[in-house]
């Protein structure tokens, strides 16, 4: 308990201290933002900070830090300190950045500011990587969120395409999203989003009364014995490529400059951005300590460890019968408002690169029908055996985080030219490149190299991409 305990101060602390340290390296402005100066009545629109933080943090929180942190805690109590520690000094970060740059930029979208600040070759590679792992988001999240659905209130245990019951629950949620991506942002996101957000919260305060009137059995670190994966999987990289979402992920990048385009302060940015992240932290270590304790009772099979069928194992195991299923909406709610977002999210950037007009209804119905018609095609691959969804997934999991790296990148250019401290961004850019490089040379999905030889590798290009770096982007910059 009293590492649990650590990591919820190191959380608060760091969101105190640090996230003051790192608006003094951006400076913020008193200068009217894009929502108040080019307010379009569609993506621009001024919303209230109560309003954007809950907005942020359903946009953001998809099934990642419950998913990730049930499974990230198979590794043991101290998922509770690199949780913390990695939100603060470096999913934080992230964000802020990401959401702060584009308000600097009229809200321009990652892609754009991979292209100002990285150059034309990094943004060829990487709205292609986006806007496929965009893509993979929505089509994954309408999945996970039918099944959750179909499970929990229908009682369904057949999840194939050949149960009506499946076809009906995935065609709302895909009409939601249509609707909710075409619409201005004002009047579906803006109106029901903060109401879903407070649910969110409540029935992630259910789970932590439960741990009060029930208790809750947690471990404390053994620094004899840090990783107790049942599978002996490393916890470099693996934990890193894990608990995405609660710690960093790049897909926040994507939905921070949604909400760049809202914000009527650049003093919001903190509550807003650096925030959020905290507060998706927080949730993943709440749901971290429900499933530890439910490991520790033995009663999730072990095929089942580590699945999203833990989340009803907690939800019925901490809160009462008759509110256990506000958990499940509350849970169910997660992929649904990011895979809405994650597909506005990339209508912006393809009608930035195709210089569409987006306040004309027709022009995002132009890039929403393709796109529906892509995701459609996901879902049935993914739905013809549970293989091709756990390979859809890992793969997401590997985009997600490879998609944080250029947010760092460019972040460092910025604070570089502004004579800061860029190193608060460049460091964890740099230990991004060494996992994700480690990871796709050691991984299966990748080139299933031996771990102590993709180790080395890995350390070879982190190195090279610093000197790279340094040579084409940072010292031009003194010149």
């Amino acid at each position: 308990m009293y590492t649990f305990l650590a990591g919820i101060f190191i959380l608060l602390a760091g969101y105190i201290i640090y996230s003051r340290y790192v608006e003094s390296q951006f400076v913020v402005s008193e200068d009217r933002t894009p929502a108040e100066r080019i307010n379009d009545g569609v993506d621009y629109v001024p919303l209230s900070k109560n309003k954007n933080m809950l907005i942020h943090l359903l946009n953001i929180a998809g099934l990642g830090p419950i998913l990730g942190a049930i499974q990230g805690i198979l590794f043991g109590p101290v998922a509770f300190i690199l949780i913390p520690l990695g939100c603060i000094l470096m999913g934080s970060v992230h964000d802020y950045f990401s959401g702060m740059l584009s308000i600097r930029n009229n809200g321009a979208q990652i892609t754009e500011l991979i292209k100002k600040y990285l150059g034309n070759v990094s943004y060829k590679f990487f709205i292609i990587v986006v806007s496929v792992m965009l893509l993979l988001l929505a089509a994954v999240f309408v999945y996970t969120a039918g099944d959750l659905m179909a499970e929990r209130f229908f009682k369904q245990s057949d999840f194939s395409l050949n149960n009506p019951i499946i076809i009906i629950i995935y065609s709302l949620i895909a009409l939601y999203y249509i609707i909710a991506t075409l619409f201005p942002i004002d009047k579906i996101i803006g109106r029901f989003y903060p109401l879903l957000g407070f649910l969110l919260l409540f029935g992630t305060g259910l789970v932590v009364i439960g741990f009060i009137i029930h208790g809750v059995h947690l471990d404390n670190i053994d620094f004899k014995n840090i990783n107790r994966h049942p599978g002996l999987v490393h916890i470099i990289p693996m934990f890193f490529m894990t608990v995405s979402c609660g710690l960093l992920s790049g897909f926040h990048s994507t939905q921070a400059t949604i909400i760049s385009r809202t914000l009527k302060s650049e003093k919001d940015g903190k509550h807003v951005f650096y925030g959020m992240m905290c507060i998706e932290s927080l949730i993943a270590m709440i749901w971290a300590a429900g499933a530890m304790h439910v490991y520790s009772l033995n009663i999730v099979p072990e095929n089942l460890i580590g699945s999203v069928n833990v989340i009803n194992s907690i939800a019925n195991v901490f809160v009462l019968p008759y509110l256990a299923f506000v958990v499940t909406i509350a849970v169910v709610v997660l992929p649904i408002t990011s895979g809405d977002t994650a597909l506005r999210g990339l209508r912006m950037i393809i009608g930035e690169a195709l210089n569409l007009e987006q306040t004309k209804l027709k022009n995002r119905l132009v890039i929403i029908v393709p796109i529906c018609i892509v995701i459609i095609s996901v879902i049935l691959w993914a739905k013809s055996n549970q293989n091709s969804f756990t390979t859809v997934w890992r793969y997401f999991n590997f985009v997600n985080q490879l998609i944080a790296i250029p947010t760092f990148l460019y972040a460092t250019v910025y604070l570089k030219k502004q004579g800061k401290n860029y190193l608060i961004t460049l460091l964890p850019g740099l230990f991004y490149i060494f996992i994700t490089a480690f990871f796709i040379l050691n991984a299966k999905i990748g080139f299933n190299i031996e771990y102590t030889l993709s180790k080395t590798i890995a350390i070879i290009i982190t190195i090279l991409s610093l000197i790279f770096i340094y040579m084409f982007k940072l010292k031009k910059i003194n010149k």
